[in-house]
């Protein structure tokens, strides 16, 4: 892949300004030879069949019983993966099934969505409309220009568009922005990870943990069936679902285009959702495509995580996508029989 893109600093500056993407351009990663991780690199299903194919039940968001498994899918045969976690849904219909150990793991930047979610929930905002007006501070221009995490540039005083700093968060993972976000919203970083815990547990997302922002600290975790329940939520918001929708962006004042993380997005269906690797967290990806149903439209949502965990953030990256990518092939091949057989 080509080297990633240098972009002239603002004048004044001294300094290189590098804009980095996980899985569109080559990054380069400092890692301190004393570090034990490799930095995180941008990038509710209720019913619970342990790798072995025994199924158990998950817990639902009230601590009473989840929902089950619908009918329908004991007819469908998912390729789910052999590691880590994963789990799929459908709106109006259920669960079509959750697929290992559901125990809190590292997600990366998986945890923008929950950053979106909270964003749009404090300060909504119509699905075509450019939002408040938020004024990027030195600090998240500084940070533009790390070398160990995915950034997006913006400029120290400049006004943007709340919709544009949640495409340059969302579309190329810049933890820069997801940063100033949380800093525009609450004041500061801590009290917005407050808030994203305060959601999580609103949420019924028992088993999950925010103590960042962006996804950088593998610290924070969750499982699957959470990150179902999230991404259910999310994408009720019209806001939020044209945002994860966008296929590529531009950064104000740097020129330069970035493509959306998610390589699914657009094909087979695909309308979201958000990717996220590290070394720790492997690849993640929440995906989301329209479906049809005996002549309804549906929703299909599904979280793939923990895949490769312990290689290279290119390598699990990889490996996620390809678990979804084949998850998708299944559900559009064989929900809509399945439906007709169980009607």
């Amino acid at each position: 892949m080509p080297a990633a893109p240098v972009v002239p600093p603002p004048a004044g500056k001294g300094v290189r300004f590098r804009v980095r993407f996980l899985g569109l351009r080559r990054r380069s990663v400092l890692v301190p030879l004393t570090a034990a991780v490799v930095l995180v690199a941008g990038t509710g299903g209720w019913y619970a069949a342990g790798g072995g194919g025994r199924s158990t039940t998950a817990q639902g968001g009230d601590g009473g019983p989840a929902d089950e498994v619908a009918p329908l899918a004991r007819s469908m045969q998912l390729p789910w993966p052999r590691e880590g976690q994963a789990s799929v849904a459908v709106e109006g219909i259920g669960s079509l099934g959750t697929r290992g150990e559901q125990k809190p793991v590292p997600i990366a930047s998986v945890t923008k969505v929950m950053t979106a979610y909270v964003i749009l929930r404090d300060h909504p905002m119509r699905a075509e409309a450019p939002g408040a007006t938020v004024v990027a501070d030195q600090r998240a221009a500084d940070e533009s220009y790390s070398s160990v995490e995915t950034t997006a540039p913006v400029l120290a005083g400049r006004k943007y568009t709340q919709r544009r700093l949640l495409e340059l968060m969302m579309v190329p993972s810049g933890n820069n922005i997801a940063r100033l976000l949380a800093r525009w919203d609450a004041g500061d970083e801590k009290t917005f990870v407050a808030k994203m815990n305060r959601a999580a547990a609103g949420l019924g997302m028992h088993a999950t943990t925010y103590t960042g922002v962006s996804g950088m600290e593998a610290s924070t975790r969750s499982t699957a069936v959470d990150q179902l329940r999230l991404a259910r939520a999310a994408m009720k918001d019209p806001a939020f679902r044209r945002i994860v929708a966008t296929a590529r962006v531009t950064a104000p004042g740097a020129g330069v285009t970035f493509r959306n993380t998610n390589k699914l997005l657009g094909h087979d269906g695909v309308i979201g959702l958000k990717t996220g690797s590290s070394t720790p967290a492997g690849g993640n990806l929440v995906w989301a495509l329209r479906q049809e149903v005996a002549g309804v439209d549906r929703l299909v949502i599904g979280v793939v995580l923990h895949q490769r965990a312990g290689t290279s953030p290119a390598e699990g990256s990889a490996a996620a996508h390809e678990a979804g990518r084949a998850l998708i092939a299944a559900v559009r091949a064989e929900l809509p029989a399945a439906a007709n057989r169980a009607s």
